[in-house]
């Protein structure tokens, strides 16, 4: 069996290389004879292949100029169908030798598939009911050295998919609608906050320190500085900063680096949007979270009920659960039955959960929800109050100072994002950052990571009460389009060099 197929991909690769030699020469006779298609700079394109269908009766019989890729034709003698794809889909073109003449009927049937042309002619109806243009003037506007890959069983696999993006986009129409989804999406959360009064901005791509979370950054070296500087694995402290500075809203969508893992959701390069907004909460980025997602999934998928992999999700309803209250749901521990760290370390012992030998409750407590209730968040939920240790820029709550004012919310088992009651006493945040530098300096004796003391000395100017929120626009990408990966939303992820 494998011989025949090594037999099979043998004889594939020798009618490639055949064709890719016909192509070339087929160019070089273009050349030759005055007629090499790469000089043409400009053609002029009156009509979209989806306005003509979407509207034939204003375009029948009018003459129109089209142009896009051939992705198929059928030589029937003196007269021919070509089936060119544009921006906005697909055509058909009925090419006869009586209309265009010898010459150029003859250089039509020496094209091949995946050229781009321009076509003119007027609209009509064939017999059997399809929509086409009757040609009467044909342009090769660039030759296609290649052949696609659809006439050599398509382009399936999801590496080379990938790798070139371009060719996915050519032969699988339905991955550009993932993209102009994208854009779409992005348009509408920009409308959104635009319209709660929200100002876009933009901040520092290249920071002059790793600042010290948990996040693991990309190193450079600024030559006319002769200082290393690092790629942001957030925005918000320079958010934070205009806050500082009397803006009331703001909010960027941003691109971020982190030199970490690469799975189904995760890219060493993502899109995120962060916003703050003065004299509100975490309360009132749940409120916004709930209506901003209910929007998109109404304008972007036509209603509040979604599918994505196959389970029904209901944009319009959202539960609220303190990580506490999840966690003796679905782990059967009550953390306010804990007298002490030694309780909370034999509780996760009991649940056979492992935790560091001097894990606090607020530690264990985070360890038991990841090991049992984020994998039964399904339907939207939001889940608040999470412990002061895991959450060095959030408020500590008044009526408990364990816990900060601070949420994640989850679709399908998945986290999608994250906010806070903001940190706004310096002295509280300058001692946080510290210990979160040295936990870090411990755990990695090599790190070059720093306190933000710029950032502290902002707030020892005051920062109002703010809310904050962060959400990664790669998996809301997924969920709304009912992509399975994280690269299927990338244009073009990050991916091994093969060369």
């Amino acid at each position: 069996m494998s011989e025949e197929l090594t037999s099979t991909e043998r004889a594939e690769s020798s009618e490639q290389q055949n064709e890719i030699f016909l192509r070339r020469k087929k160019l070089e006779d273009l050349k030759a004879a005055g007629r090499d298609p790469f000089t043409i700079v400009k053609y002029d394109r009156d009509s979209l292949a989806a306005q003509i269908k979407a509207d034939f009766a204003s375009y029948e019989n009018k003459e129109v100029s089209v142009a896009g890729r051939i992705m198929s034709r059928r030589i029937m003698g003196k007269a021919s169908f070509a089936t060119i794809a544009d921006n906005s889909g697909t055509i058909q073109s009925y090419i006869s030798i009586n209309d265009l003449g010898e010459e150029a009927y003859s250089a039509f049937k020496k094209m091949d598939i995946g050229d781009i042309v321009g076509i003119k002619g007027f609209v009509f109806l064939t017999r059997t009911g399809e929509i086409s243009v009757h040609a009467h003037s044909l342009t090769l506007l660039a030759k296609s050295l290649l052949p696609l890959p659809e006439k050599f069983h398509g382009l399936k696999d999801v590496d080379t998919r990938y790798r070139q993006r371009y060719l996915d986009l050519i032969v699988n129409p339905e991955v550009k609608e993932t993209f102009v989804k994208r854009s779409r999406i992005l348009s509408e959360i920009r409308a959104y906050l635009d319209g709660k009064g929200f100002l876009e901005v933009d901040t520092p791509i290249l920071t002059p320190f790793e600042i010290g979370a948990t996040a693991r950054p990309f190193k450079t070296h600024h030559n006319t500085l002769d200082m290393d500087m690092y790629l942001r694995i957030e925005t918000e402290l320079y958010l934070k900063r205009l806050i500082v500075g009397g803006f009331d809203k703001v909010y960027e969508v941003g691109r971020i680096f982190r030199n970490e893992g690469m799975d189904t959701k995760h890219n060493p390069e993502f899109t995120s949007i962060e916003l703050y907004q003065a004299y509100t909460d975490y309360k009132g980025m749940m409120d916004l979270v709930e209506e901003l997602y209910l929007m998109l999934a109404e304008k972007i998928c036509g209603g509040r009920v979604i599918t994505y992999q196959g389970t029904q999700i209901d944009m319009g309803h959202w539960e609220r659960m303190t990580m506490a209250e999840s966690v003796k749901r679905f782990a059967g521990v009550d953390y306010y039955d804990w007298k002490s760290d030694e309780d909370a370390r034999a509780a996760a012992k009991e649940k056979h959960v492992e935790v560091a030998p001097d894990a606090t409750k607020g530690t264990v407590l985070a360890e038991l929800f990841d090991a049992f209730v984020e994998e039964n968040l399904i339907q939207p939920t939001i889940i608040y109050d999470y412990p002061v240790e895991n959450s060095p820029l959030a408020k500590k709550k008044p009526s408990d100072p364990a816990f900060t004012e601070r949420f994640e919310y989850f679709i399908n088992a998945t986290e999608y994002g994250n906010a806070f009651s903001e940190l706004n006493d310096p002295v509280d945040q300058k001692e946080r950052f510290e210990r979160q530098v040295a936990e870090k300096k411990k755990q990695e004796p090599d790190t070059a990571a720093q306190v933000d003391y710029d950032y502290v000395t902002a707030l020892e100017y005051g920062l109002a009460p703010t809310g904050g929120l962060g959400f990664g626009i790669d998996r809301l990408v997924m969920l709304l389009t009912d992509s399975a990966s994280i690269r299927d939303v990338l244009l073009f992820p990050t991916m091994k060099s093969i060369t």
